[in-house]
């Protein structure tokens, strides 16, 4: 390792990112990191996705002495950049569990021959006795650590095994470190160092703020059809859809595909084989989407990225925030949407139920932070960059908050307020206990420190209610830099200089109201129908009323009540998306191809005429296939249906009650498929009584079963045989 770095090396350092990475000049500050490295001494860098932090380590590792380690997280992640270096023309290689003994024996012998530049292991590959006995007997020049924030227990995404890397490198022997992370906030950060003795270690921070992406936040409600528009709108660009579990992963795949999206799902229960094939057509452009849990992306060097889209509600703001930066990794177009659900913030946490006190304290407050991000309305950039330590002094005007944003107000004696209140309280607590203070919550902390003593007590109440409403006031002012988050100690507040002046000298603040996704739900639809008219509907009512008058006739035609051709929803939604073609019509909710063929020829006649006479955006951009009537169960009931198996003996098998078994059957039925049940029906119902009910729905004006049972009270029908003789009807004259 050189003492001082000559105007030599520097040259060097120049030829080499020329020649090799193809740069004519470095980016940034990664000049200054690569000599600080090449001078021995411990680096620490904070860099976003993108900004070329592999760069910082790989160039210092092919003009230094000896072979570097690479510290990585995850196979696919050493995959994608040793095959890059590797297309580069550089020895390296990787350790890990895919490899056979043959090929750990070659990445053995070329690092001891001194051939091997690059050798990327993960944590667990280093504890192992061999390994260390190995690497000792290896020149090593220094050691990288990626995705440093594994490391910390209050990151995103820590792994215990992180914490033990100090211990083994220092083993191995005295080597100076490099720790490089996308995404680490100020605790973090201060743990990072702290874990690898590194206090004194020079850091390189830059922004956080990628300022080509576009930050937005949709109520998760219909969201496949959101998503494929979405995606349809991108066609032919690059995305990738994160998902909380393997099995939304493998649905959203498949939705994507049967909806002419060129997609493929990537997750852990894979087989590798298939994951690094996945991975490499996702890389190679021949798929344009990729679906993935949170294990795909870490260090894939894909700059074209055009759209993330996170399917679920991340787990932290620092997943999201490394998942966002993906997207337009060079510097052109990135769009970074998340569908929200509060629901998502409940699912996530009962998965923390089982972990430690400490574990799942510290998870709950990454998932507050995530909620807040979610419904506050103050400019998404400003949220994320606060969030890191950052402060952004004006909106960003490139987020959905920026252009549309909520209602805004301005206030001054509700901030006075808070900071008189954490001035109070002498810096000590976190925005909760501020809140109770302020709305005189009866709370036994509030008693036991004898706050509710103090003159700013039940305050708030005064000035407004809401416990909602401080809660979102103290984030923002955090976010306004009027409140520091204490590093120290998670969640505490204290007063920044510029709170302490406003107590001085204040003035009015502008605040935003809080997003609330139920009410923006109905909006969205408020929108849609103003586009079409006014209607209080999204659906086309001009239309529907044409569909209900052919529905009348067609009726009339086959002497069959109106419903059994279609029922009022299958209206409504044709009357939402312009099926214009059978398979169009086909995908519309109780309809089906049995229906199309049978019924469906005039509908997407009048529907086509309609389209063209009106220059109607037809179906095929706005209508989704579903892949719903493929599912197993449904399947099964249609092949066992088929050999006469009785409902009670498929209920057993599946060991679900009848009734949801002929729940199932009724879905089969409306969708359009033709069902024999005659075998079963015969055995359970009379024949004479099957005639009274099948009589009734001939005549009457709906198929609604609680109106069935009203009109057979006096009978002793049960609904059962309702259901069984509907099936029956329905599967005779509509399907």
């Amino acid at each position: 390792m050189v003492k001082q770095v000559d105007n030599v090396v520097l040259d060097t350092l120049k030829e080499r990112l020329k020649e090799i990475f193809g740069y004519s000049q470095f980016r940034g500050e990664q000049e200054v990191i690569i000599q600080n490295i090449l001078l021995g001494k411990n680096t620490f860098v904070i860099m976003p996705t993108g900004a070329g932090k592999s760069l910082c380590y790989q160039l210092p590792a092919l003009v230094t002495e000896g072979m570097t380690i690479v510290i990585s997280p995850l196979i696919a992640l050493m995959k994608n950049q040793v095959d890059q270096l590797t297309a580069f023309g550089i020895n390296a290689q990787f350790l890990n569990s895919t490899l056979t003994k043959a090929e750990m024996t070659r990445v053995k012998n070329d690092a001891l021959d001194g051939s091997l530049k690059l050798l990327y292991i993960a944590p667990e590959s280093l504890t192992k006795e061999e390994n260390l006995e190995f690497l000792k007997r290896v020149k090593i020049s220094f050691v990288a650590i990626d995705e440093a924030h594994c490391i910390s227990e209050w990151g995103h995404d820590f792994r215990p095994e992180y914490r033990r890397i100090y211990g083994i490198i220092e083993n191995i022997g005295n080597l100076p470190i490099i720790a490089l992370t996308a995404t680490a906030t100020p605790k973090v950060q201060q743990d990072i160092r702290k874990n690898l003795q590194m206090e004194e270690a020079e850091t390189f921070k830059s922004s956080f703020n990628r300022k080509n992406l576009y930050y937005e936040i949709r109520a998760k409600k219909d969201t496949k059809k959101q998503l494929i528009r979405y995606v349809r709108n991108n066609k032919g660009k690059s995305g990738i859809v994160y998902c909380l579990s393997r099995k939304t992963v493998e649905e959203i795949a498949e939705l994507l595909s049967v909806n002419d999206v060129k997609a493929l799902p990537y997750h852990a229960g894979l087989d590798s084989n298939t994951r690094m094939a996945n991975q490499d057509a996702f890389l190679n452009e021949d798929v344009d989407v990729i679906v993935a849990t949170i294990a795909f992306g870490m260090g894939i060097d894909k700059p074209d990225v055009r759209f993330v889209i996170h399917y679920d509600v991340p787990k932290s703001l620092e997943g999201y925030y490394q998942e966002t930066g993906r997207a337009g990794r060079d510097g052109l177009e990135g769009n970074c949407l998340m569908f929200y659900s509060y629901d998502d913030i409940q699912k996530l946490e009962k998965f923390n139920k089982d972990k430690t006190v400490t574990e799942r304290d510290n998870a709950r407050h990454l998932l507050n932070e995530m909620v807040a991000y979610s419904t506050l309305g103050v400019c998404r950039r400003r949220q994320l960059l606060s969030y890191f330590g950052e402060y952004l002094d004006k909106d960003c005007g490139f987020c959905d908050n920026c252009i549309k944003p909520t209602e805004k107000s301005k206030v001054q004696d509700e901030v006075v307020l808070v900071l008189r209140a954490v001035h109070l309280t002498e810096q000590r607590f976190d925005g909760e206990h501020i809140t109770d203070l302020i709305t005189a919550t009866d709370n036994q902390y509030v008693r036991s420190y004898e706050h509710d003593k103090l003159d700013v007590f039940g305050k708030g109440t005064e000035l407004n209610e809401s416990r909602d409403y401080w809660i979102s006031t103290i984030r923002q002012l955090v976010i306004l830099n009027y409140l520091e988050k204490d590093i120290e100690n998670y969640g505490i507040l204290k007063i920044g200089e510029k709170g302490l002046n406003y107590i001085n000298d204040p003035y009015p603040v502008t605040l935003y109201k809080d997003h609330n996704f139920d009410e923006e739900e109905v909006k969205v639809e408020d929108d849609t129908d103003s586009a079409s008219g006014g209607s209080a509907h999204a659906y086309d009512e001009a239309l529907l009323g044409m569909l209900k008058v052919l529905r009348k006739k067609v009726a009339k035609e086959k002497d069959l009540p109106p419903y059994v051709i279609f029922q009022d929803p299958s209206l409504e939604e044709m009357a939402t998306t312009y099926p214009t073609t059978q398979q169009e019509m086909a995908q519309i909710n109780g309809v089906g191809m049995g229906k199309v063929q049978k019924f469906g020829r005039q509908f997407i006649d009048l529907i086509t005429r309609y389209v063209d006479e009106n220059e109607i955006e037809t179906a095929k951009d706005v209508v989704i296939k579903s892949t719903v009537n493929k599912s197993k169960i449904k399947i099964f009931i249609i092949q066992q249906v088929d050999r006469k198996v009785s409902l009670d003996e498929i209920a057993d098998v599946k060991n679900m009650a009848l009734g949801d078994i002929i729940e199932e059957v009724e879905h089969i039925c409306y969708s359009g498929t033709k069902l024999n049940l005659d075998y079963y029906i015969n055995q359970v119902i009379d024949k004479e009584r099957q005639q009274d009910i099948y009589d009734y729905f001939m005549s009457a004006e709906t198929d609604n079963i609680a109106a069935a049972l009203n009109e057979f009270s006096n009978d002793d029908v049960s609904e059962e045989e309702l259901r069984l003789v509907r099936i029956k009807f329905l599967s005779e004259l509509a399907n």
